[in-house]
């Protein structure tokens, strides 16, 4: 077997070991919720960070960078704010994001 080769398994390997960590977190998150409010607040941000830096790594893997996700993130929403999305509406949420990865750089 080339070395070549077996990067290429360790790298799908690795990819699908994140994307099963991601449904692992999605679902104890989802769990928590259904809890109501005695659940812990510590739990909810640990699934929230856990899967955020799941995403940014499997984007690594797949071949973006940290910053191209940032930047396409932007992009997204400014447009949603732009047309005036619901969530946007209701409590500037995209318009409050945007500013927090503008204030990363």
């Amino acid at each position: 077997m080339r070395k070549e080769d077996f990067n290429i398994m360790h790298n799908v390997k690795v990819i699908e070991e994140l994307k099963a960590e991601l449904l692992c977190i999605i679902g104890d998150f989802f769990r928590l919720l259904t809890r109501g409010s005695n659940v812990a607040q510590q739990s909810i941000l640990d699934c929230i960070s856990g899967a955020i830096m799941i995403l940014y790594l499997l984007s690594e893997r797949l071949g973006y960078s940290h910053a191209a996700v940032d930047e396409t993130m932007k992009k997204k929403l400014k447009l949603g704010i732009i047309e005036e999305d619901k969530i946007e509406k209701e409590g500037r949420d995209l318009s409050k994001l945007y500013n927090h990865l503008k204030e990363r750089e």
